[in-house]
């Protein structure tokens, strides 16, 4: 049996869910961070999968799927850092105590 797209599509939808799951339901900071990494690295399976499949010749998801990664490397250092300047304030990054920008 050989592993065909769809084997490719349900891993990284289930990999997606996972994330989304962590994002809406957990409160700490860095987990949240990690959950949406792992929604992006969901989105680079389906890219590369489907560049595989459909298109083979071309390297477009391939390309595509290293946009991401660098979006999502921004992403952690600026959101490392938001925390990290979060945490020194209050000393705690649960989310829901976070209210900087309320009057």
């Amino acid at each position: 049996m050989m592993i065909g797209l769809q084997h490719y599509l349900i891993l990284s939808a289930i990999l997606f869910c996972i994330g989304f799951y962590g994002v809406l339901a957990k409160r700490n900071a860095v987990i949240i961070l990690m959950c949406v990494e792992l929604m992006l690295n969901a989105v680079n399976i389906t890219l590369v999968a489907f560049s595989r499949y459909v298109v083979p010749a071309m390297l477009t998801g391939q390309v595509f799927a290293i946009f991401v990664i660098v979006v999502a490397a921004a992403e952690v250092a600026v959101g490392l850092a938001i925390i990290f300047a979060i945490y020194r304030g209050l000393e705690d990054i649960d989310v829901s105590k976070i209210d900087l920008l309320k009057w």
